[in-house]
């Protein structure tokens, strides 16, 4: 299948994740708003029989609406029940598809970092899949053991894990096939919760009562603790799935430390939701994850080349002529390109200075481009192109005349 083939279908399968994903993160903050809103029924008024544990009252488009909350199940089934599962397994599924089509079918440009560690492709990929099974399988054990009834213990046991294994990653792939691996992974187990354990609670729940027996409250429970998790994963999830827009955390020399710190702070600002939602006030977390935010973009800076010998434009100009034109070039020289990749060219002085931010973003901070250093581009000549971007990006820069 062609380049053009390819990029369409990675389009597709890229727009149907967010589609799908997007559902299925709108039913899971909704249904956990209800949960944290539910309160004790102003009025016994009889609605909905026995075993209610309690209602929520919502006005939204002009309708109001009325939510009963059951301690386990109503006494009787509806006419009709409406399920949440598809919009999970959609996003998996599309997800792991996008995940083979970006890293795995092309795993010596996306995967594969050699400045990190050389792998074959068939080893790399098993690694990346490894990740995600063994990640759930871990995940699930725990749940099911005593540290499961441990809410405090296992958050802090969870982070620890995600964060060792972000580190893990970032010293086997590349940065940005590291962060997506660490969202990978929780996505599975946000996936692999509402498959193996939220839904077929659910269908026991459904068949005692068809049966005439009573379900299990047991059931339940555990399924309300998957979904709980679900939400917590969600913020981190999300912040992965864009990061690739922001070179200068994974591809930070601590990339790990960074996910986790920011992961940390999205699970904060989730439980501030949560405490906001039962009606427990709580003044100091929220403003302590903006302080985090801040402590983060401060400690991670770049370091400053502005201080570095003057740089003359021609070396930067001969650096990335003989690094970059191959492809970014209005006639790319390198046979796997026909147009200049997302139309930036570095054909004149002008265009390449135009592009100076992003060069510093790709470059310097991330180190992905050259893709897969396909041209070896070396350490000091990245050095070299920050230290002229520092010093004003100017294309008449020249060097310093050299002490007498």
């Amino acid at each position: 299948m062609g380049t053009y083939a390819i990029d369409w279908l990675e389009l597709v399968v890229r727009w149907a994740h967010l589609i799908f994903g997007a559902a299925w993160i709108g039913t899971s903050f909704y249904f956990n708003w209800l949960n944290n809103h539910i309160r004790e029924p102003e009025h016994k008024d009889g609605v909905g029989g026995e075993g209610v544990d309690g209602e929520l009252w919502s006005i939204h488009g002009g309708h109001f609406y009325r939510v009963l909350k059951y301690k386990v199940a109503p006494e009787k089934l509806p006419k009709v029940l409406h399920w949440f599962k598809w919009e999970a397994y959609l996003t998996w599924i599309t997800g792991a598809l996008l995940l083979t089509l970006v890293y795995y079918l092309d795993s010596d440009q996306f995967l594969i970092d050699v400045a990190v560690r050389e792998l074959s492709p068939g080893v790399a990929v098993g690694i990346g899949v490894g990740s995600l099974v063994i990640g759930w399988i871990a995940y699930d054990l725990t749940c099911r053991s005593p540290l499961g009834r441990m809410p405090g213990v296992f958050a802090l046991l969870g982070f620890a894990a995600m964060t060792g294994v972000a580190y893990g990653l970032s010293t086997t792939f590349g940065s940005r096939a590291a962060y997506i691996h660490v969202g990978a992974m929780l996505g599975t187990m946000m996936a692999a919760n509402v498959f193996f354990i939220i839904i077929p609670n659910q269908r026991k729940t459904v068949a005692a009562m068809v049966a005439s027996e009573a379900p299990d409250p047991v059931w339940n429970r555990d399924a309300a603790q998957r979904s709980l998790h679900n939400n917590y994963m969600t913020l981190p999830v999300l912040f992965i799935m864009v990061s690739n827009h922001y070179p200068f955390t994974y591809g930070h020399e601590w990339n790990w430390a960074v996910l986790a710190a920011l992961s940390l702070i999205g699970g904060g600002t989730r439980h501030w939701f949560n405490l906001r939602g039962r009606g427990v006030s709580n003044v100091w977390l929220l403003p302590a994850a903006a302080a985090g935010m801040i402590a983060l973009a401060y400690v991670s800076k770049p370091k400053s080349y502005a201080d570095y010998r003057p740089v003359a434009f021609e070396e930067v100009r001969t650096i990335v002529g003989e690094r970059c034109v191959t492809c970014h070039s209005a006639s790319p020289t390198n046979a796997g390109y026909k147009a200049a990749p997302q139309g930036v060219k570095f054909d004149t002085p002008q265009q390449i200075a135009t592009m100076a931010p992003r060069i510093n973003s790709v470059v310097v901070v991330a180190r992905t481009m050259p893709l897969a250093n396909m041209t070896q581009m070396t350490d000091e000549e990245r050095e070299i192109i920050a230290a002229w971007i520092a010093q004003g990006a100017n294309i008449n820069a020249v060097a310093a005349e050299p002490s007498p």
